[in-house]
């Protein structure tokens, strides 16, 4: 879970649009999160009652970690144990995703989706798509503490758990750390004991399952952005008849215009200072809790101010118009109770 900048902006849906995407276009507007698994490849034989199926090896990454526009991914590779060095390495040539070129990585992709061939038949995959809009939000609850690293490790075991639970016997489990990770496998070798379970920097360079996961979410990402600018571009929901095409898009369409969507990106901070609506700000599409856009939100030039009237400093728990206590003056269960009226026993 790499935190270091791709800044490249080639069109990659004009190559190929995944499954993880083209499949969950109404997600993607309406700024919901969502999670995306292949079928169980042929070759690998699900878990039964009486016998185990085919141990596999599952590497763990992400895409979108920094960036103030577009979802977070966390995409899972899986395979025979056997076959990660000669299936993915030597065959395929898997690597790290930000030293591929988009239209590698894009082809990659389309094999890995594609019957009859080697990769589909051997290799599944998975994605947790984080939308902008619950990113901010849950980074905004209970006063932050539920911040970038907590929503990570919640998507990463979310995603494990999916493939253990279509049935597939995970035996190694490989992921690029976020923070120490001594920490992070401590973590995790808690919530999935009978795995093996290896947490280190640079993940997505040392093994080739790690890398293929690295592809996954990187290519969903890059999608999943493209397919968002294009929308909002279009003025309607890229998806609709006649407004994409799963398998590409038009050859002649521009790069996308906000660039990789970092707040380092002079293209993506063009794109925030000229697309704030004044009254609702931005879609769906960018975190409102990246200081870049909270900076411009709070810019009277381009969004409109509000003053919020002061709470009645005389009254400021809702506790005190039921029964003039204070909160913590009753338990919860007294509490919530007088809110409803006075039981019988306490009338009479």
């Amino acid at each position: 879970m790499s935190q270091s900048q791709d800044t490249s902006t080639q069109p990659v849906a004009t190559e190929y649009i995944p499954p993880s995407v083209s499949s969950h276009f109404p997600d993607l507007h309406t700024g919901n999160s969502y999670a995306h698994y292949s079928p169980i490849p042929t070759n690998i034989t699900p878990n039964t009652p009486s016998n185990r199926g085919t141990p596999v090896i599952l590497g763990v990454d992400e895409a979108g970690r920094g960036p103030v526009i577009g979802p977070m991914i966390y995409g899972v590779a899986y395979l025979p144990i056997e076959l990660q060095h000669s299936l993915l390495a030597e065959t395929h040539h898997f690597d790290d995703s930000k030293v591929l070129t988009p239209l590698v990585r894009a082809r990659l992709m389309r094999t890995l989706c594609t019957p009859t061939t080697d990769l589909h038949s051997n290799v599944g995959w998975a994605i947790k798509s984080l939308s902008a809009q619950d990113i901010s939000a849950g980074m905004l609850k209970f006063g932050g503490s539920y911040n970038l690293n907590a929503q990570a490790m919640d998507a990463t075991i979310e995603i494990i758990r999916g493939v253990i639970s279509q049935g597939v016997n995970v035996a190694e489990i490989f992921v690029d750390t976020i923070g120490r990770p001594d920490v992070y496998q401590r973590r995790l070798a808690a919530v999935f004991p009978t795995c093996r379970v290896v947490v280190e920097k640079k993940a997505d360079s040392l093994f080739p399952v790690v890398s293929a996961a690295s592809v996954v979410a990187k290519v969903s990402r890059d999608v999943s952005c493209e397919v968002l600018w294009r929308g909002i571009r279009e003025g309607r929901q890229v998806g609709e008849a006649g407004a994409m095409d799963v398998d590409g898009l038009a050859e002649d369409e521009e790069e996308a215009g906000w660039g990789s969507g970092y707040p380092s990106d002079a293209r993506c901070v063009t794109w925030l200072k000229g697309n704030v609506d004044e009254m609702f700000g931005y879609g769906a599409e960018c975190r409102f809790s990246w200081g870049t856009v909270k900076d411009l939100l709070e810019d009277k030039n381009r969004a409109m101010q509000v003053d919020w009237a002061e709470d009645d400093k005389e009254h400021n728990k809702l506790s005190q118009y039921f029964g003039g206590g204070v909160m913590g003056a009753k338990t919860e269960e007294q509490e919530l109770r007088s809110w409803f009226g006075s039981g019988v026993k306490e009338v009479f």
